[in-house]
C-alpha cells in the first residue's frame, strides 16, 4: 500500500469513516458511488471527490489525471471548445479537471443520479439536461464542440451505448470531437477475461460490457466522424480504451 493511500486511510478511521463501499452494486451511479458518504469522506480525507474515488474507492490514484493529460497532448482542450457536453459525469471527476484545461461558455450535463446531478450545478455552474433512455434530445444538432462520456459505455448494454453513439455524432458540430471510452478487445486478452472472471465480483447488470472496436470505428465513420486518436486508460482489474474522434468539417 503507498504511503498515500495509508496515510488516507488512517485519516478516515480517526474521522469515524470507513473507505466508501456500495451497498448495492446493481443499482444507478448513486448506488455505485453513494452521495452523501462519499462527500463524507472526501472532505475527512483532505481529498477532492475526484481525487478521493480515483486514490481510495477505485485504488487507481491518478488514472482521472492521466486521461486528461492524454487529452491535452492531443491538443483536445487546446482547440479552445466552446461548449462541452457529457455523459454521465457521476461524481464530476472528469468534468473538473476538464474545467482546469478549458473555458467553455457552457457545459451540459446528462447525469440520472440526480444528487450528483445536483452537486454539480452547484459547484461547477454547469447546465443538467433532462435524460430519459439514450436521448440527447434537449440539445441542438451541430451545437457542442467537444462530447465525452468517460467510465460510461463500459457500465452498459450494448444497444444502450450504441443510442448514445447516434446521439453524440448528432449534437457534435462539425470540426469538434467525440472523446468516450469503452472495453474493446485490445483490454481483453485471455488473462484478462479470467482475472474478470475471477476476481472482478458479481459486477451490476450489463458491467463490465465489452464493444468490438471495429463496430465502434466504423459506426462513426457512417456517422462523418473518423478516429483520430486511441490509448488505454487503467480500470478496476484491468483497461478500458479511450476513443477520440473528429467530427468531418
Amino acid at each position: 500500500m503507498s504511503a498515500v493511500k495509508s496515510g488516507v486511510r488512517r485519516l478516515l478511521g480517526r474521522a469515524g469513516f470507513d473507505i466508501v463501499r456500495s451497498t448495492d452494486s446493481r443499482g444507478g451511479v448513486d448506488d455505485f458511488i453513494p452521495f452523501e458518504a462519499t462527500i463524507r469522506a472526501a472532505q475527512a480525507a483532505g481529498l477532492s471527490v475526484g481525487d478521493y474515488i480515483d486514490e481510495i474507492m477505485n485504488g487507481t490514484p491518478g488514472t482521472t489525471q492521466s486521461t486528461i493529460e492524454e487529452l491535452r497532448a492531443l491538443d483536445v482542450f487546446t482547440a479552445d471548445p466552446k461548449t462541452v457536453l457529457e455523459v454521465g459525469p457521476g461524481s464530476g471527476r472528469y468534468l473538473e479537471k476538464t474545467l482546469k484545461e478549458c473555458s467553455p461558455g457552457r457545459y451540459e450535463i446528462y447525469e440520472t443520479a440526480q444528487p450528483w446531478a445536483n452537486y454539480l450545478v452547484d459547484t461547477f455552474g454547469v447546465v443538467s439536461q433532462p435524460t430519459a433512455g439514450s436521448s440527447l434530445a434537449p440539445t441542438p444538432d451541430g451545437s457542442v464542440d467537444l462530447v465525452q462520456a468517460h467510465k460510461v459505455f463500459n457500465t452498459v448494454t450494448f444497444l444502450c451505448a450504441s443510442r448514445y453513439f447516434f446521439e453524440m455524432a448528432r449534437v457534435t458540430r462539425p470540426g469538434g470531437r467525440i472523446v468516450f471510452d469503452v472495453m474493446t478487445e485490445t483490454c481483453l486478452d485471455p488473462a484478462t477475461v479470467r482475472t474478470w472472471a475471477t476476481q472482478g465480483g458479481t459486477g451490476h447488470d450489463s458491467y463490465p460490457a465489452a464493444m468490438p472496436r471495429r463496430t465502434c470505428v466504423d459506426l462513426f465513420e457512417t456517422l462523418d466522424c473518423s478516429l483520430e486518436a486511441s490509448f488505454l486508460a487503467q480500470m478496476g482489474v484491468a483497461s478500458t480504451e479511450v476513443l477520440v474522434f473528429r467530427k468531418k468539417p
